[in-house]
């Protein structure tokens, strides 16, 4: 699939860009651009799509998205309503891979910066040892002169060559053919399936939304997304179900069946495939994080 391209322009003042979104600012569709773009999610849940890689995200998550890699944030609806108490908040920085110079990203010294920047074309997480670190610097920065601004950012990418905790998303190589339809077709499947993902969805039913045959849909579906639908379909019942064995109170029965799953063995097996726990496991994980 070929996204939809967005430039980000330079001002005189600023070679790259911060910026607080809210609410139904932070709603996107499936694109890209010649940026990196590092995000911080201050409040909101939902699911991302970054590559090939979809899995839930939630408050603190951090994200290091490298130039030209396909995404887009499906937030929850509370989150991106405007003006409520549930309005979600995120803040974004995106910049140029030549930012800080050739002569600059030669030395030795930035060795590792360069490793972390040459990574980020997978799609990065940012893992719990360094992620509260990471965001403070990313808070610093909305309020920073353009200087300090700077500063932090190449803190920021020293911090993460440092520690190294971080996970890869994506594959590489994948979703890179041509045409606006394209971009149109696929987005179309994704709203669809991420209105649907708790009911019974049929291959027949999403085929016709793009008047293909169920055969061509699926080999349309795999040949742009580099996964088959039912995959995909499967990651974002279990990217739901982690966020609601994270927050809500539900026993894994109930959370089986809200996530559009009708046999609990069915469920726990495909979680742990995705997972590599079982949604048991799971919760008392996440909720073990969270205490410490």
């Amino acid at each position: 699939m070929k996204p939809i391209l967005r430039q980000v322009t330079a001002t005189p003042e600023n070679s790259f860009l911060v910026r607080k979104d809210k609410g139904s600012e932070m709603i996107n569709t499936w694109h890209y651009h010649p940026e990196l773009e590092l995000l911080l999610i201050r409040k909101s849940a939902g699911t991302w799509l970054i590559g090939n890689h979809t899995g839930p995200f939630g408050p603190g998550d951090i994200v290091l998205i490298g130039p030209h890699l396909p995404h887009c944030f499906r937030h929850e609806t509370q989150y991106a309503n405007d003006n409520t108490e549930a309005t979600g908040e995120t803040i974004c920085v995106k910049f140029l891979p030549g930012i800080f110079g050739r002569q600059f990203m030669d030395l030795p010294e930035t060795r590792g910066i360069r490793e972390c920047l040459a990574a980020s074309e997978f799609g990065i997480r940012i893992n719990d040892s360094i992620r509260e670190r990471i965001g403070q610097l990313i808070e610093k920065m909305l309020d920073a002169s353009n200087g300090m601004k700077l500063v932090y950012l190449l803190t920021i990418l020293q911090e993460m060559a440092d520690h190294g905790d971080f996970t890869l998303l994506s594959s590489a190589g994948l979703m890179q053919t041509n045409g606006v339809v394209d971009a149109n077709r696929i987005k179309k499947v994704f709203d669809y399936t991420f209105s649907h993902y708790a009911e019974r969805i049929q291959i027949d039913d999403v085929a016709s939304l793009l008047n293909m045959t169920p055969q061509s849909f699926c080999r349309y579906f795999k040949q742009k997304t580099g996964k088959t639908y039912v995959q995909f379909l499967m990651e974002v019942r279990i990217g739901y179900a982690c966020r609601l064995l994270t927050e809500d109170e539900k026993n894994v029965a109930e959370i089986c069946y809200d996530c559009g799953y009708n046999n609990i063995s069915h469920f726990n097996h495909q979680f742990k495939m995705i997972t590599a726990t079982t949604p048991l496991g799971y919760k008392k994980n996440s909720r073990r994080t969270i205490i410490q």
